[in-house]
């Protein structure tokens, strides 16, 4: 493509992208001061449409773009310097807040990105396989409660609290305590599987009722996803989910949590990654665009965010917010 086509191609984005409505050659010459004749874009734009970068209506002389103009906008044309010094500066107040774990830090960032797109962003804490247990404590709370908390080497905590029909001693918390961090200080928050299970409830003398729960618990709460979604309402207000059949299509994807998780899994690791209309692979996302990033700090991953709105919507905006959040992480997180 030529200059002048990319010229061209990005004036209608970013007009459609501001208006969303179907953009002509008239409007492109006078608000984008091209320094083409009227009739040389016409000219360009029915090529663009040719080539199947632009899509005209049936409602108005206008064209809007296509799946293969977003796409070729994405790799070739966005600008990643999209937002404001305010913008920046708040971020930077959002991040600068007391973070004590992990969870704090994907909820504060998924909620800023949101705020700050006013898109729907959904996030999903690192994986099991991924983090390194740093510590698992015991914590007595009464003759027959016991608190289990799981501490990783990237700061995710995860805990959970346990019953008991008999009284549970001090003296086989300490025991509690030394085995398990003994036997998975270290290793991957994975699920124990069935030889470890067996090592545990061999080296204990307990009652197999009280090592039991235990294991079934920290599986449990492992196999939990941390799981975030931020600003669904905001999607209402935009013009496409007038149509009601767009609408209850969102609604039932972000109630698919499963459909969510896999989008979010999806991608490479360490990069953005953009889904245009049918580039998803899920069938109920060929209506939107999704943009994920799988965050870290160093060779530690902190799990991934991710945008789901219309195809129409602000890449430069989105991508850039992402980029100088991701950014302002390290840095926080490094100079901790």
């Amino acid at each position: 493509m030529d200059e002048r086509k990319k010229k061209i191609l990005q004036a209608v984005i970013d007009e459609y992208v501001n208006t969303a409505e179907p953009v002509s050659s008239s409007s492109l010459v006078e608000k984008y001061h091209l320094h083409y004749s009227s009739a040389t874009v016409r000219n360009e734009l029915a090529e663009l449409e040719k080539n199947g970068y632009l899509d005209k209506t049936h409602t108005s002389s206008g064209r809007i773009p296509s799946e293969k103009g977003y796409r070729f906008y994405v790799d070739e044309l966005i600008k990643e310097d999209d937002i404001s010094l305010e913008e920046m500066k708040y971020i930077q107040s959002k991040l600068d807040a007391k973070i004590n774990e992990i969870e704090d830090l994907a909820k504060i960032a998924t909620t800023t990105l949101s705020e700050i797109t006013h898109y729907t962003t959904v996030a999903v804490g690192p994986k099991p396989e991924r983090q390194l247990i740093e510590e698992i404590k015991f914590v007595l709370l009464g003759t027959r409660m016991l608190m289990v908390v799981i501490v990783t080497d990237s700061g995710l905590v995860k805990e959970t609290i346990i019953k008991y029909d008999e009284d549970i001693t001090q003296t086989q918390v300490e025991t509690l305590n030394n085995l398990f961090n003994a036997k998975l200080k270290g290793k991957p928050l994975s699920k124990i599987d069935k030889p470890m299970e067996e090592y545990i409830l061999a080296e204990i003398t307990y009652s197999i009722d009280v090592i039991k729960p235990i294991i079934e618990q920290i599986n449990r709460i492992i196999e939990e996803d941390t799981f975030y979604l931020e600003g669904a309402n905001k999607a209402f207000d935009l013009p496409e989910f007038k149509s009601l059949e767009l609408a209850k299509n969102f609604v039932h994807v972000l109630d698919e949590k499963e459909v969510m998780l896999d989008i979010l899994d999806s991608g490479v690791a360490k990069d953005i990654n953009v889904y245009i209309g049918d580039e998803n692979d899920k069938k109920e996302l060929k209506d939107f665009s999704v943009i994920t990033f799988k965050h870290s700090v160093g060779n530690k991953d902190l799990g991934t965010i991710g945008i789901i709105g219309p195809k129409r919507m602000n890449y430069s905006k989105v991508i850039s917010v992402m980029k100088y959040i991701s950014k302002k992480i390290n840095e926080n997180k490094k100079g901790e």
